[in-house]
């Protein structure tokens, strides 16, 4: 029952043999029976143990929580954690998704910030002779920038669904026409570049198309991990990757002549350390950093595509490439070479079978040889089988 104390409105009721007495706090009695049924609604609830949830947080307040942890998950990787930093600030420029209950955002408000994603343009670096400077033309955002925002989007909300903040989490489909960035080498390709490249850019090319090895990888290379001799069946000695990206990155490589070559040449010209870095360079830690080889990189294609003298055209002209599609390459010339992708994914160090797959392509000529193998297998069982019948029967 309500009753009135004073201008202010209190309910009283007995629950469980316990006798409930409260303000309401409301001078209107239709708002103090609402206030009482509530309250009774509050104890039912507790006495079969449901809570009431508290609000969701925004995105804002939740993508903070998300950093930290990333900061904590990935220490080993600080690319990524720079990655997921750099995604969620460009995530909360948007207000409507930043200010957003992260339990509220929906199909709807992500189509929104892709139109609105969509609709912006920024300003390309433009390589001067006295370094950098803004283009004054603006380019559109590319389809690749804005799905590495959702796919960072969907991934903060699936955190969230994980530590159970959201029940559900929306479809986020990235979207269609992504341009990849893979290009395979040809072998004139690879000739015109190895030829215009400094020394240690070349060896350092060489390593990625002859072993497939990461970059970074590379830059790690340790003296103490190459075996330049042939040992263990190797042709032309080995070399082990101790880690790397993923926890597949661990694994042995074999030398090619070529590597081998190279790698003994640069050996003995450093006085045949027992151990220490094979490419020692500028960086922190004493090797070579990847960026000091991207720029000798950029500089290389440069100077194969610039014109003559007299303005005429380059006479070693070339399509851009990054560096790391020399391991594209390598990867590809694996899968040419019939490799399959079992061999392809330990040589690569990929997590997952499927990248490594791609790299394995079925044309007409490769499935006509697999029929071809499959004949000659069962044509060798099948004398097998005959002299061991025939070898039976002479003994009997």
């Amino acid at each position: 029952m309500i009753y009135k104390r004073g201008d202010t409105y209190w309910f009283e009721f007995v629950w469980a043999g316990r006798r409930i007495r409260e303000s309401a706090k409301t001078k209107n009695p239709k708002t103090a029976r609402q206030v009482e049924s509530a309250r009774k609604t509050e104890m039912a609830k507790g006495e079969v143990g449901i809570r009431d949830k508290s609000p969701a947080p925004n995105f804002e307040e939740f993508s903070k929580r998300f950093v930290t942890w990333v900061t904590t998950e990935k220490a080993q990787k600080p690319n990524t954690v720079q990655f997921y930093k750099e995604r969620v600030c460009q995530l909360s420029t948007f207000d409507k998704l930043r200010k957003s209950p992260i339990d509220m955002i929906d199909e709807q408000l992500i189509a929104d910030y892709v139109q609105r994603r969509s609709g912006k343009t920024r300003q390309y670096a433009i390589r001067k002779k006295k370094g950098y400077e803004l283009a004054d033309t603006h380019k559109p955002i590319s389809v690749s920038s804005i799905n590495r925002d959702l796919a960072t989007l969907r991934r903060i909300l699936n955190v969230a669904r994980l530590w159970k903040v959201i029940p559900q989490v929306p479809i986020i489909r990235l979207l269609p026409g992504e341009r990849t960035h893979d290009r395979v080498l040809n072998h004139a390709e690879e000739e015109r570049y190895l030829s215009a490249a400094p020394l240690m850019l070349r060896q350092f090319a060489i390593m990625m198309l002859d072993s497939g090895m990461r970059p970074e990888e590379i830059c790690r290379m340790r003296w103490e991990f190459v075996r330049l001799e042939a040992i263990n069946g190797s042709h032309f000695g080995y070399l082990h990757n101790p880690s790397g990206k993923t926890k597949w990155a661990k694994r042995n490589l074999s030398l090619t002549s070529r590597v081998n070559a190279m790698l003994t040449a640069r050996y003995e010209s450093a006085g045949k350390p027992k151990d220490g870095w094979v490419f020692p360079g500028g960086d922190p830690a004493g090797h070579v950093s990847y960026s000091t080889i991207d720029s000798q990189h950029g500089r290389t294609i440069e100077k194969l595509n610039a014109p003559g003298p007299n303005g005429e055209p380059p006479a070693n002209p070339i399509t851009y490439f990054r560096l790391y599609d020399c391991r594209h390459t390598f990867l590809t010339r694996l899968g040419e070479s019939n490799a399959d992708p079992f061999s392809i994914q330990r040589i690569a160090g990929h997590a997952s079978i499927l990248m490594s797959q791609r790299y394995v392509h079925p044309t007409p000529e490769r499935l006509e040889d697999a029929f071809v193998r499959l004949e000659r297998y069962n044509s060798a069982k099948e004398e097998q089988r005959k002299a061991e019948e025939q070898k039976k029967t002479t003994a009997a």
